[in-house]
């Protein structure tokens, strides 16, 4: 499986960015999946994960700014990012389980100013 993120940029302290994560490859093999981020001098977290059973579980931190969608149609998965703060500067990365091997993206680029 490969993943292919995009989406990132520079926005502005209350700004919104929508992140994407193609997948390409064994795609029906995929049975989890989630977005991590990783600021600098932090270990990698998790933001959003989906479990193989549907459920979403949203980082803390997160307080309902960010909605984790997906396209089943397009294996694509998406994080929409709403009322960004300067401490959501990160590198966002996307990360699938298909079916026991976890395969990251790239990762892209957040960063809020402030």
């Amino acid at each position: 499986v490969q993943l292919v993120e995009s989406g990132g940029g520079l926005v502005q302290a209350g700004g919104s960015l929508r992140l994407s994560c193609a997948a390409y490859g064994s795609t029906l093999s995929i049975n989890a999946m989630g977005w991590y981020r990783q600021a600098p001098g932090k270990q990698r977290e998790l933001v959003a994960a989906r479990t193989t059973s549907g459920i979403i579980n949203y980082a803390d931190f997160v307080e309902g700014r960010f909605t984790f969608s997906r396209d089943n149609a397009n294996y694509t998965m998406y994080l929409q990012m709403n009322s960004l703060k300067p401490e959501d500067t990160a590198v966002y990365y996307c990360r699938v389980r298909a079916p026991v091997r976890w395969y990251w993206g790239q990762g892209t680029q957040v960063t809020v100013s402030s």
